[in-house]
């Protein structure tokens, strides 16, 4: 079985059960005072298996498996056996590094709350544009093909304009800061790729 199908399948089953399980709901999702005051640090990774409703999670799970493959399958080219060990590191370090701005930022609040993959998801997808640039990106409400790379710079302008605007409740900087770690951990990994993404895109 795929890591990326993995993923999937744990997520969806532990975000369905806690939609009937308000006591479960609370014990997984991020809090940052829970993790300051009573050492809970279980929660740097537990919240990202829950999601707010089945359109938060179809959504986050759509995008982990378009990309993932991709991501899962350059690892595996390059690292042989252990891509997929790297993929599943990926996305925990996606995870837990999208949440540490929040935590240091709310670690005296004890009614900030944040459940969702996003981060983690972020990280892949743009794993995926640092390791295949020369990609593109198609959306059913604007169906013209956008680069991949040319995404990415506008999705985190996006994410930086939202979470300082802080209109909605949508974890902005969680988006940012997930696609950052995604790039990092990977180009870590293999500067090559790296030289691959300047060297298309300029």
């Amino acid at each position: 079985m795929s890591a990326t199908l993995f993923i999937i399948i744990a997520t969806v089953l532990a975000s369905i059960t806690a939609f009937g399980s308000g006591r479960m709901f609370e014990r997984l999702k991020f809090n940052a005072y829970a993790i300051r005051e009573h050492r809970q640090m279980h929660r740097f990774f537990s919240y990202g298996l829950l999601h707010v409703d089945y359109t938060h999670l179809l959504v986050n799970m759509i995008v982990l498996f378009s990309f993932g493959r991709n991501v899962e399958h350059e690892f595996s080219a390059h690292f042989g056996s252990t891509g997929q060990l790297f993929f599943l590191l990926l996305y925990i370090v996606g995870l837990v590094g999208s949440v540490i701005p929040a935590y240091f930022k709310n670690a005296k609040d004890p009614y900030y709350n944040a459940v969702g993959a996003s981060g983690a998801v972020s990280a892949v997808l743009f794993a995926s544009i640092l390791v295949y640039p020369q990609g593109s990106i198609i959306f059913i409400f604007f169906p013209v093909p956008i680069p991949a790379f040319l995404f990415g710079i506008l999705y985190l302008l996006y994410s930086v304009y939202m979470a300082k605007r802080g209109s909605d409740n949508v974890g902005h900087d969680v988006h940012f800061w997930g696609a950052i770690f995604g790039v990092l951990f990977t180009g870590v990994l293999d500067p090559g790729f790296f030289s691959r993404f300047i060297h298309y895109v300029f």
